[in-house]
């Protein structure tokens, strides 16, 4: 059977109150989850959450992937902005140009994110979390939509996005140029199975579509640790 993504995780120096600034930002629950981690659980079952895991390595450059919030409005946007002030978050540079209409900032962590205009029509069917905008190759798009079987809703000029069947947040990778690498990825997928999955069986599958196997989790050896065709860092837990 085919993974299913779980969660998009967030390695951190303050797992509890990153956690805090984007449940209130989102309206998530805040659950605690396995070990030192926690998590927000999306308001629908279908939809992934996010964890929060316990790091210390330190933030180089900006991270190669970033949610994108929608808008219903211009008031809107300006509501969300200001909340994700008012809870931690700030204004930052990344190069963008004046007249674009999205506001770019950073939560208390450092991790970049986008407050989109109302009326971006890319994003008109998705959530509150519009996208996951990933630095990528168009083969990794064409990877993760083979490996979580969600259908490309997008493949032009060598920029791909995939969304889930369900609908939903939808996951885009920008194409070339991508920036190289510098250590660990700050987030990261995690995927399960369901219960009567072959995870082994599994695992190679991901490896035949172009992963790369680079161990178990030594934590608790639940956890296949991969790498996807661009070298970005994602795990496959054991069913039950």
């Amino acid at each position: 059977m085919t993974s299913q993504l779980y969660a998009i995780c967030f390695n951190t120096a303050q797992p509890s109150g990153l956690a805090r600034f984007w449940s209130r930002l989102l309206g998530w629950e805040l659950a605690d989850g396995p070990d030192d981690d926690v998590e927000i659980l999306p308001p629908d079952t279908s939809g992934f959450r996010i964890r929060f895991l316990p790091s210390q390595e330190p933030k180089i450059g900006q991270n190669r992937a970033h949610f994108d919030l929608t808008s219903t409005s211009p008031e809107d946007q300006q509501r969300t902005v200001a909340r994700a002030l008012e809870f931690g978050g700030k204004h930052i540079d990344v190069g963008q140009l004046p007249e674009e209409g999205h506001v770019v900032l950073a939560d208390p962590d450092g991790n970049e994110f986008c407050v989109i205009e109302a009326g971006n029509k890319f994003l008109a069917d998705t959530a509150f979390i519009g996208a996951l905008a990933c630095d990528g190759t168009q083969e990794v798009g064409y990877f993760w939509s083979e490996a979580l079987r969600w259908p490309l809703v997008w493949d032009q000029d060598q920029e791909t996005a995939i969304q889930s069947p369900d609908g939903g947040t939808k996951i885009t990778w920008g194409g070339p140029p991508v920036a190289p690498k510098t250590g660990p990825n700050r987030l990261h997928f995690e995927l399960t199975l369901p219960a009567d999955a072959d995870w082994e069986a599994e695992v190679d599958r991901l490896i035949a579509l172009g992963a790369t196997r680079t161990g178990v989790d030594e934590g608790d050896g639940v956890r296949a640790l991969m790498l996807d065709p661009d070298g970005n860092e994602f795990s496959v837990q054991r069913p039950g």
